[in-house]
């Protein structure tokens, strides 16, 4: 007995769908390590604002560090979840080499603070739309969801984070 028809392009589309699971679970692990970079920058920034207005800056820096621990554990979860020979990072120097946020410079200043932390959210923003289009196309409609919020979020955070900063500018 012969090949059946479209027996190759079955086994094509399997290897396209492996690789892009791969490419997906890698960039998973990139926004699994740029939100621990987000978070503790944001916590940092809870810890040092100064100024008059301290008690809005450090409640705000502290909820926007508190939405993102909570999303870490649930990066790490789908990692696991769509390959469970595939680990979630959690050392430290992994983490570090897998984030797009770049490290923060020591200030006090709420403003630089605020910017700062915008500039790196719509970094990784822009991490989790490709990889919210990557999970539509794996069929993954449950994690598309997942990082649909995740973009809301930041984008919820880049707008209270640029209005206050404006308010205080002005």
């Amino acid at each position: 007995m012969g090949k059946q028809p479209g027996h190759a392009v079955k086994l094509s589309n399997f290897y396209a769908i492996m690789y892009s699971m791969n490419e997906l679970i890698d960039a998973l692990k990139v926004l699994e390590a740029s939100t621990v970079a987000l978070k503790f920058k944001a916590h940092g920034f809870h810890w040092n604002c100064e100024g008059d207005d301290f008690p809005q800056w450090h409640d705000k820096f502290g909820d926007i560090y508190e939405d993102l621990d909570g999303a870490i554990d649930t990066f790490a979860e789908w990692i696991r979840m769509l390959d469970t020979n595939s680990y979630a990072p959690f050392s430290l120097s992994r983490l570090a080499a897998l984030s797009v946020v770049p490290e923060a410079s020591v200030s006090s200043d709420p403003i630089d603070m605020a910017n700062d932390l915008c500039e790196s959210l719509d970094l990784v923003t822009a991490a989790i739309v490709a990889a919210c289009d990557s999970a539509t196309a794996a069929k993954q409609y449950g994690l598309a969801n997942f990082l649909g919020d995740r973009q809301t979020m930041h984008q919820k955070w880049c707008w209270q984070l640029g209005v206050a900063a404006k308010d205080m500018g002005d």
